[in-house]
């Protein structure tokens, strides 16, 4: 029975399972398995860094990701070695940030490429708070504004702090278990997460990429070491060979899953959700005033301002202001977000290289520099179809708040243009073939946005000019011949031979076809002519810009206010839009030749009072508003969330730092004024008292005994063992010989006092917890005043007695 007993005690004492616990660790080492973790979740998070690479044209962007990796791992890691609380370790990730933002994130900013500058504190602060809305609101690739480099230096950053502090502090103190592992993991899945929504339709190696976040990720959780167990020979070779095999069929089953699911999923791209295609951008040209509204100011006010110097143009060639494809009876403007279609486009951030026109043959190119003179306003002069753009002679403000719309070819400043700024751009020139090569040519199937309330005259004028023409293109231009002969120009100046009011709402195109003769500038005569084309089912839109007259080859060309215009576009299938001109060139109208009878003279009498119609009632509002843009919101000022956030944790952070570093000067100058003291046994005694202050700092009793006892009773506090007790019974017996020695005393005893002094203050720093280290920095220990009065107390006692 004896023998049955203990051998069940034996099986019971096998079988039972040691109690888990953390592995032992050395107060700010690293062991070799956390840099083997930080190793392999720093490439998992570069694997998924690389979704961003469509969105940025190239692996340029991976220099500001993997550098903020390893600024956020180098933070981390000096987090680790210090023993660094949440706070500090925060603040010191925020200075790494913009320390190291210069150069990785915005080189070309950055004084000497180097060191930041106030333009590169503007950017990392405004990449972090809306570089993700720039990005998910730019056409790709997106290259302007520079900020936008911030993003994957965010990204890194904050991934390689947060994967470091968790493989560096938070793992190693812990048992490891599978799901503590799997902890880490965290940071890579949702950068490739993040990197999928901002990324395109069109993803970068999607399957290739998941496979290996997904092989690498389970390939590193099965080959971890186990924490605490020690494995026999045998153990280990079976260990060993069931990873292999393990790893092998992971590997194999990832690739054929992986390459499976990929194929099934590749017909379903349209599907896949990305936030560029969910969100609204922000640039809405419906704020602004309809840029035709304000045509007669170039023709009256603005006709002998010099407006622009531009070089590079040729003979014939137009400069492009706005686009406009909408109509409300009222005014024709620029279609916003809520009314956009293919035709009409989206205003998009753009960097130097402009999205392609999706309908455009070029023929020719242009390179052109702008040098803006009188012209003030949002809309920025363009020439041709633009394919890259440089905006570094614009203000960097003003270069920030740049948008391109590829399908109008039309390009604005949110803050404005302003006078004395340059630019410069490349454009192709769009063919413009015959009438004859277009007469077999169909309309181009695009969608507009809607015209409201055309008067009925416009319609039929429409269907009497292009009666008897069965081709679009013969339709359209004989509308085109029909204004061009019937019409006369006039932009109602005093000179003119006829008045002409402006604007073009419903009445005035009313007007314009029920006077005995058609009169008008290129405002009416364009909204007329796109109107007609609307009328007949063409999806046309008005266009105004500039058609400088003295343009020559190589030289360059001064734009005025007289040089405005207006002109009509129609796209053709496989061609492009092709303009229309519609505006008369005869000024000279001809008066009416038929007489009025002269009628026979009638009684007098009395009339009833004149009641005069209201001009409201009849005119367009076509009021010009030239008042500065000075009230306009600033396109980039921070949301009340951010602001009222960075209210909230700055006051916090100035609670916490303002007494911090108020008291960390007052014990400065303490330590400062005992190591500066006159006599040499004075600075020994001031290294005593000050290793006395920085224990009771941290919590310590220090009892009113000798030096001997004092440092008995820290070492039973601290418990030490027999080493740091002897240390400190030296460090005393050393004291209290060098207050004794006087004068005679080397400095070189002295210096080695204070060294001792400040080691045992580490020691003791680390030896009590994090809560009681917090309050020691606040804390003004005054260890040589108490001890002066104790000994005046204990010499009156001994005195009295």
């Amino acid at each position: 029975m004896s023998e049955q007993r203990t051998r069940r005690e034996n099986r019971a004492a096998r079988t039972t399972k040691p109690r888990r616990t953390a592995p032992p660790r050395t107060p700010g080492t690293v062991r070799a398995q956390a840099w083997v973790d930080l190793g392999v979740i720093s490439g998992l998070l570069v694997v998924g860094m690389l979704g961003l690479t469509p969105v940025f044209g190239g692996y340029r962007h991976l220099v500001a990701g993997v550098g903020g990796l390893l600024v956020g791992a180098g933070v981390a890691y000096l987090s680790h070695r210090l023993r660094a609380n949440a706070i500090t370790t925060v603040l010191g990730l925020f200075v790494a940030y913009v320390l190291f933002g210069s150069v990785l994130a915005l080189p070309n900013d950055a004084l000497w490429f180097v060191l930041p500058t106030v333009d590169t504190l503007r950017d990392l602060a405004l990449g972090a708070v809306f570089g993700w809305t720039d990005v998910v609101t730019l056409g790709v690739p997106v290259e302007a504004p520079a900020r936008l480099a911030v993003l994957p230096y965010v990204l890194g950053v904050a991934a390689g702090a947060v994967t470091g502090v968790l493989a560096l502090r938070w793992l190693p103190t812990r048992y490891r278990t599978l799901w503590r592992c799997a902890m880490l993991l965290i940071a890579p899945v949702i950068v490739f997460a993040g990197t999928v929504l901002l990324g395109t339709a069109e993803p970068f190696l999607p399957g290739v990429r998941g496979v290996v976040l997904a092989v690498g990720a389970l390939i590193w959780l099965g080959w971890r070491r186990p924490e605490g167990k020690n494995i026999s020979l045998s153990e280990r070779s079976g260990l060993l060979r069931a990873r292999v095999l393990g790893t092998a069929a992971i590997g194999v089953a990832a690739v054929l899953v992986g390459g499976a699911a990929a194929s099934a999923l590749t017909p379903a791209t349209e599907a896949r959700f990305v936030l560029r295609d969910n969100v609204q951008p922000p640039f809405d040209p419906q704020t602004y005033p309809s840029p035709l509204s304000s045509f007669r100011e170039y023709t009256k006010t603005l006709n002998e301002t010099d407006l622009l110097k531009v070089t590079g143009l040729r003979p014939g060639d137009r400069i492009r202001l706005a686009v406009m494809d909408s109509y409300d009876g009222h005014l024709w403007n620029v279609a916003g977000p809520e009314l956009a279609t293919d035709g009409s486009g989206l205003f998009e951030l753009a960097g130097r290289t402009l999205p392609k026109a999706p309908l455009a043959t070029i023929v020719d190119e242009r390179r052109v520099k702008v040098d803006v003179l009188g012209y003030h306003d949002a809309w920025l002069p363009t020439v041709g179809v633009p394919e890259s753009i440089d905006l570094t002679g614009l203000d960097r403000s003003h270069s920030t708040g740049f948008r391109f719309n590829a399908s109008t070819s039309a390009a604005v400043l949110i803050d404005g243009v302003d006078g004395d700024t340059a630019y410069g751009m490349r454009s192709g020139i769009q063919s413009v073939p015959g009438d004859e090569q277009l007469e077999d040519v169909p309309v181009a199937n695009v969608s507009m946005p809607p015209v409201e309330n055309v008067p009925d005259i416009v319609v039929a004028k429409a269907t009497e000019y292009s009666a008897g023409a069965k081709a679009p293109i013969d339709q359209l231009r004989a509308i085109e011949s029909a204004l061009v002969t019937n019409g006369y120009l006039s932009h109602g100046l005093e000179t003119d031979a006829a008045s002409s009011r402006s604007g073009h709402g419903a009445d005035r195109m009313e007007e314009l076809f029920t006077r005995s003769q058609l009169i008008g500038d290129e405002e009416q005569y364009a909204s007329a002519m796109a109107l007609m084309a609307r009328s007949l089912g063409y999806p046309a839109r008005v266009v105004m810009g500039f058609a400088p007259e003295n343009v020559v080859d190589g030289r360059p060309t001064t734009v005025t206010g007289e040089d405005v215009t207006a002109w009509v576009e129609v796209p053709f299938e496989g061609v492009g839009w092709i303009p229309f001109y519609p505006t008369p060139d005869e000024t000279e109208i001809p008066q009416d030749q038929n007489p009025k009878p002269q009628s026979e003279p009638q009684p007098q009498v009395r009339q009833p009072p004149r009641t005069e119609k209201k001009q409201d009632d009849l005119l367009t509002d076509s009021d010009i508003d030239d008042k500065d843009d000075k009230d306009k919101k600033d396109a980039f000022a921070l949301p009340a969330w951010a602001i009222w956030s960075i209210s909230v944790v700055g006051g916090l952070l100035l609670l916490y730092l303002v007494p911090l570093f108020v008291i960390a000067a007052v014990k400065a100058r303490r330590a400062k004024r005992r190591r500066r003291a006159a006599t040499a046994d004075a600075r020994a005694a001031g290294a005593w008292d000050e290793f006395l202050d920085r224990h009771e700092e941290l919590g310590y009793r220090v009892p009113p005994v000798t030096r001997t006892g004092i440092a008995r009773s820290l070492a039973e506090q601290r418990q030490t063992d027999a080493a740091g007790t002897a240390t400190l019974d030296g460090f005393a017996f050393d004291a209290d010989a060098a207050v004794f020695a006087g004068d005679a005393l080397p400095d070189e005893r002295v210096d080695a006092l204070w060294q001792h002094a400040d080691a045992q203050s580490r020691d003791a720093r680390r030896a009590v917890g994090w809560w009681r280290r917090q309050l020691s920095r606040f804390r003004v220990s005054r260890a040589r005043r108490r001890a002066a009065r104790s000994d005046a107390r204990r010499r009156r006692r001994d005195g009295f007695q």
